[in-house]
């Protein structure tokens, strides 16, 4: 058993470190506050070959591990967790094509992103739709040469800058989740109207948005795996993208812990740093281990991946225990700030406030536990 990074990814973290020092972290703020996309930043990840992690070599990709995407999301929400889900966004409306495609789809669809700058969304959630996925009302219908897909999404990231779409829908609602579909959709395809920007109260650089289908065209061969076999495919494409979303968190708490420990230091109350009082140092001390538990967690789920063994337990518990970490270590690290943590001057209020998606995207906390409670009872 080994916890040593290999050389490689010393390197691949090392290079990721310094983009998110001199590409992110002084935008991050601003940023924020005017709800910018930061598609600059974007093309620049792209360029250095940190966004769409998943494709694999023969489509142009670098062929990253699941460990070194995580060594990448980690870095990168460090800097910022809502640019961070921007990145993220493209790997998992991809993800679906690589683990389900043919050869034909892959070349079709993943090669373009490796040519050239392209975003993607992934449309999983609906409007009353979101943990329960198997009830899903977007239909998928049958028009002969080409699949009709009429019904809304919701909370779609990257959506109004996306250039394609991976949808699930469903061929017959009262199947229920073996109804489940999914097909890629060109962004330009007729019948596709973008909602408003949301105002969220997080990850403010990230752009999301409600999608309405009506009377869409694809053709067949834009279905992923057979009509009824969606479920698999999200189910799997989930079991890659929880790690990643967990790794985000555990760059999230690390960046909150560092700056925790750098105020406390230098904050003097009753003539010492506040880091001398035992309060605070236990608090420190908590968030430490919080942070390196969740970064174990979120490593074991990758590698597991790497190693081609199934890993839905150990990704929930990645993601659940790193994403209620994180939001743990926001709120302390505001707490050691004090009145000032309140404030927009210093980053810990953006980082309690990007902490608190984390718990409910790609699977709410309590949706991780009763997928670790059915995985207990089905051994």
């Amino acid at each position: 058993m080994n916890f040593e990074l290999t050389s490689e990814q010393k390197e691949i973290r090392n290079m990721v470190s310094k983009f998110v020092k001199n590409e992110i972290i002084p935008v991050a703020g601003e940023y924020d506050e005017h709800g910018i996309f930061p598609k600059e930043q974007f093309k620049k990840a792209w360029e250095l070959g940190l966004i769409n992690t998943c494709i694999a070599p023969e489509y142009g990709g670098a062929g990253f591990s699941e460990v070194e995407s995580v060594i990448i999301g980690e870095e990168v929400a460090y800097g910022c967790m809502g640019i961070n889900t921007s990145f993220m966004a493209n790997d998992l409306a991809l993800l679906p094509i690589a683990i389900a495609g043919t050869h034909e789809q892959k070349e079709k669809f993943l090669k373009p992103f490796t040519q050239r700058f392209k975003i993607a969304s992934f449309c999983l959630t609906e409007p009353s739709n979101g943990s329960d996925a198997a009830g899903i009302k977007t239909t998928i219908k049958d028009g002969g040469d080409h699949w009709i897909i009429n019904g809304e999404k919701m909370w779609i990231t990257n959506a109004g800058h996306a250039d394609l779409f991976v949808l699930y829908g469903t061929i017959d609602p009262e199947l229920k989740h073996k109804g489940i579909s999914a097909v890629v959709i060109p962004a330009d395809t007729e019948g596709i109207h973008l909602g408003k920007k949301e105002d969220k109260m997080g990850h403010r650089s990230s752009d999301t948005r409600g999608i309405r289908f009506e009377n869409v065209k694809v053709p067949k061969d834009h279905m992923l795996g057979a009509p009824g076999e969606g479920w698999s495919i999200a189910m799997k494409t989930l079991d890659h993208s929880r790690p990643l979303v967990a790794a985000s968190a555990v760059g999230g708490a690390k960046r909150a812990l560092d700056e925790s420990v750098k105020y406390s230091k230098e904050r003097k109350q009753f003539g010492v740093s506040i880091a001398k009082h035992q309060g605070v140092s236990f608090m420190l001390a908590d968030m430490a281990m919080k942070v390196e538990a969740s970064r174990l967690l979120t490593y074991k789920a990758a590698s597991l991946l790497d190693a081609g063994q199934r890993n839905t337990e150990i990704a929930s518990y990645a993601k659940a225990f790193a994403a209620d970490s994180c939001m743990q270590i926001a709120t302390d690290a505001v707490q050691i700030y004090g009145g000032y943590g309140y404030s927009k001057e210093y980053p810990v209020e953006k980082i309690m406030r990007d902490a608190k998606l984390i718990q409910i995207y790609e699977g709410t906390s309590q949706i991780q536990r009763l997928v670790i409670a059915r995985e207990l009872l089905n051994k």
